[in-house]
């Protein structure tokens, strides 16, 4: 029979999202089960393959016509499938592809990538960046990553830590420590959390007036909707956040020369507020021949990584 189907897994730290494509990228059925992490998280992995098995019995599927299995993990993966440590899910260090090959004997080709990398891969292939070869995306939520994928390939790094762009230092002068353990990390000024920490400082410096003085817990979402109505000091802490977000991403831009930047995560909700600043301390910092990379906004949103997952094996 021939090889029409390929499977997804995208580890998250509180749902494993799981999808069934066609080869030509037609998603079939999506479905989530949660992400059970108690005793360094030993049931993941036997949770994915319990999970395929059981749609490949629902569907009639047998092992030849499945081409494989991708799998995203929230932390390093190298180009052999090696995990070298997942904090959030109490994982230490394991080959990804010998362990599901041992759990899932019918799927023998299992590929295993960082989920922000396969979420850019994703975008590339079916989302805001179809069309191009080569992409970095920022992703903005809770903390701050990327994804680096050239000519249509992730580029993990020697480590399968390419792209930790969350971490890296954008204020020397920084006191207060990341969740890293180092001081003046990207994430700790355009993360959501970031963000609100960036407010808290800024109004504690001045006595501009704004209405987040007078609220007793604010987050990145009012900080935007008062920058879009116009507040002054709403938009001045956005111009921080772009600051730095320009900076960091021009330093990306002289490095890996994309073809274009993705915008992804909860804040892209703040809109051109956000990205046209950001693009304009981009270009204020970037080389000259970078100047003009098109920034474009995410599209798939949470199927970003099942995207990739499936992509990765197709690859």
């Amino acid at each position: 029979m021939a090889t029409d189907f390929v499977f997804a897994a995208d580890i998250g730290g509180t749902s494993i999202k799981l999808g069934l494509f066609q080869t030509d990228g037609a998603l079939l059925d999506k479905w989530e089960i949660p992400t059970r992490t108690e005793n360094r998280g030993e049931a993941i992995l036997p949770d994915v393959a319990q999970a395929i098995s059981a749609k490949m019995s629902e569907r009639k599927l047998s092992p030849e016509q499945v081409l494989g299995l991708g799998i995203g993990v929230p932390g390093p993966v190298d180009s052999n499938n090696n995990v070298f440590c997942c904090e959030n899910l109490g994982w230490g260090a394991f080959n990804l592809k010998q362990r599901m090959n041992e759990l899932l004997p019918a799927v023998a080709n299992v590929a295993g990538g960082n989920d922000a990398n396969l979420a850019t891969l994703g975008e590339l292939w079916m989302g805001g960046g179809r069309g191009y070869q080569s992409a970095v995306m920022f992703t903005l939520g809770t903390g701050v990553g990327a994804g680096v994928v050239a000519d249509g390939r992730v580029i993990a790094g020697a480590n399968g830590a390419a792209g930790e762009v969350g971490h890296m230092t954008v204020e020397p002068e920084e006191s207060l420590p990341c969740s890293c353990g180092k001081c003046g990390c990207l994430e700790q000024y355009a993360s959501a959390n970031g963000i609100v920490r960036l407010a808290q400082r800024m109004l504690a410096a001045c006595d501009t007036p704004s209405a987040l003085r007078s609220m007793e817990k604010y987050t990145a979402k009012d900080i935007c909707d008062l920058a879009r109505e116009g507040e002054e000091m709403a938009g001045a802490i956005f111009d921080r956040c772009a600051h730095y977000l320009g900076l960091a991403m021009s330093w990306v831009g002289n490095t890996v020369n994309p073809q274009v930047f993705i915008i992804g995560g909860g804040m892209i909700r703040a809109g051109e507020i956000l990205t046209d600043r950001v693009a304009r301390y981009y270009r204020t910092y970037v080389f000259h021949p970078s100047k003009d990379t098109p920034f474009v906004i995410a599209r798939l949103g949470n199927d970003a990584g099942i995207y990739g997952c499936a992509k990765l094996v197709l690859n």
